[in-house]
C-alpha cells in the first residue's frame, strides 16, 4: 500500500477506536458524562437553564472539583486517623487564576465546609476561617481511616453569581474497615433528646422532611437559632455523595415560624437509592447532630440514625460540628 494511504488508513482506524471509547465511556458513566458536559457549557450556570428548558438534568453538588469557573484547591490532601490537623483550602477562579476572597454570605457564613467519610459514618460540619489571600483552614480530627469527601458550599459575590458545591476527595491514613449503611428507623437519639423524622425523599421531585425534638417525652419547644434557621440539613446520595441543596421551610422571626419541637425542610433527591441525613440543632447553648438513612424510591421513608454529638476540638456552640456516635452495624 502507498505510503498516504498507509496514513489515512490508520488515522481512520485510530479515530474509529476513539469514537468507539467515548461511546463505550459515556454509556458506563453517564454521571460524569453529564458533569463533563456542564464543566464544557457552562458549569452549574449551564446545566441549571438546560433543566428549565426540559433539557439536560442539573448535576447534584459535590461530585466535580472545578464547576462554573471555580476550583476547589484542597491544599492538605491527607490526613491520619484520630490526630488533630489542619485542613487547608482555597477557592480558585479559574478566569484569573487567583483564590476568591469575596463571598456572599448564606445561612450566617461564607462558606460552609462538610467532611464526610465514603461510607457515610463520619460527618463533620466546620466553619473555616479565611486568610485575606483567600486562603482558608480549619482545625479536623477524623476518627476513622479511609476514604473521605470534602465539600466547599459558597457563593461568590457579585451580581448574578451562583451557589456552588464542589468537592474533593481526601484520604485518612490508618487501618480502615468501612461500615455498611446504618439501617433505616424514623428516630435518632442523642444527649438525651429523641428526634423523629416524617416525610421522606422522592426522586426527581421536591418532598417535605420534618424532623420533631423531644427531650424526656416533652416536646422541645425553645430551640435556639443555627445558622439561620432552627436547623441545619446536610443530605448526601451513597455511593457517590452527591450533595442535595436542603431548604428550610422558614426562619426565626418571620411571625410564622416556632422554635420547634418541628423542624421542616424541602429536598429533593436526584435519583431512587439510599442517602444519609445529617440534621444539626441548638438547643442549650449546644449544637447537636443527629444522622438518618433515608430511601428514595423504596419502601422506607426514614432511616435510623445513629446519633452524633459536636465535636469540641476549640470550637464554641457557633461553631458546632457533628460527629457520629456509637456506629450501627
Amino acid at each position: 500500500m502507498h505510503t498516504g494511504l498507509k496514513v489515512i488508513a490508520f488515522a481512520a482506524a485510530l479515530a474509529a477506536a476513539f469514537g468507539a471509547a467515548y461511546g463505550v465511556g459515556a454509556g458506563m458513566d453517564p454521571v460524569a458524562a453529564g458533569g463533563e458536559r456542564a464543566v464544557r457549557g457552562g458549569g452549574a450556570a449551564h446545566a441549571e437553564h438546560a433543566a428549565a428548558e426540559g433539557g439536560e438534568t442539573a448535576l447534584p453538588g459535590g461530585l466535580l472539583v472545578s464547576q462554573g469557573g471555580y476550583t476547589l484547591d484542597l491544599r492538605t490532601r491527607a490526613l491520619r486517623a484520630g490526630e488533630s490537623a489542619e485542613l487547608r483550602f482555597a477557592v480558585r477562579d479559574e478566569r484569573t487564576g487567583r483564590n476568591v476572597t469575596a463571598f456572599r454570605r448564606e445561612h450566617g457564613k461564607e462558606l460552609h465546609l462538610i467532611v464526610a467519610s465514603r461510607d457515610l459514618t463520619t460527618y463533620r460540619h466546620l466553619h473555616p476561617a479565611r486568610a485575606a489571600d483567600g486562603t482558608w483552614s480549619t482545625p479536623v480530627r477524623l476518627p476513622e481511616a479511609g476514604g473521605h469527601r470534602v465539600f466547599a458550599d459558597f457563593r461568590p459575590a457579585g451580581k448574578g453569581a451562583r451557589g456552588l458545591t464542589l468537592g474533593a476527595d481526601l484520604a485518612v491514613s490508618g487501618t480502615s474497615v468501612p461500615d455498611a449503611l446504618p439501617p433505616h428507623s424514623a428516630t435518632a437519639t442523642v444527649d438525651g433528646y429523641q428526634v423523629r423524622l416524617e416525610g421522606g425523599l422522592t426522586p426527581g421531585a421536591g418532598s417535605g422532611l420534618t424532623f420533631a425534638v423531644t427531650r424526656a417525652g416533652k416536646p422541645v419547644t425553645d430551640l435556639e437559632p443555627y445558622l439561620g434557621a432552627y436547623g441545619h440539613l446536610v443530605a448526601l446520595r451513597a455511593g457517590d455523595l452527591a450533595y442535595l441543596h436542603v431548604h428550610p421551610n422558614g426562619e426565626p422571626g418571620d411571625g410564622r415560624t416556632r422554635p420547634g419541637p418541628g423542624i421542616s425542610f424541602t429536598a429533593t433527591a436526584p435519583s431512587a437509592g439510599a442517602y444519609r441525613l445529617f440534621l444539626d440543632f441548638r438547643h442549650g447553648g449546644k449544637v447537636r447532630t443527629v444522622a438518618f438513612t433515608v430511601h428514595a424510591g423504596g419502601p422506607a421513608t426514614a432511616g435510623s440514625a445513629e446519633a452524633a454529638q459536636e465535636d469540641g476540638g476549640g470550637h464554641g456552640p457557633e461553631e458546632g460540628r457533628g460527629e457520629p456516635g456509637t456506629h450501627a452495624h
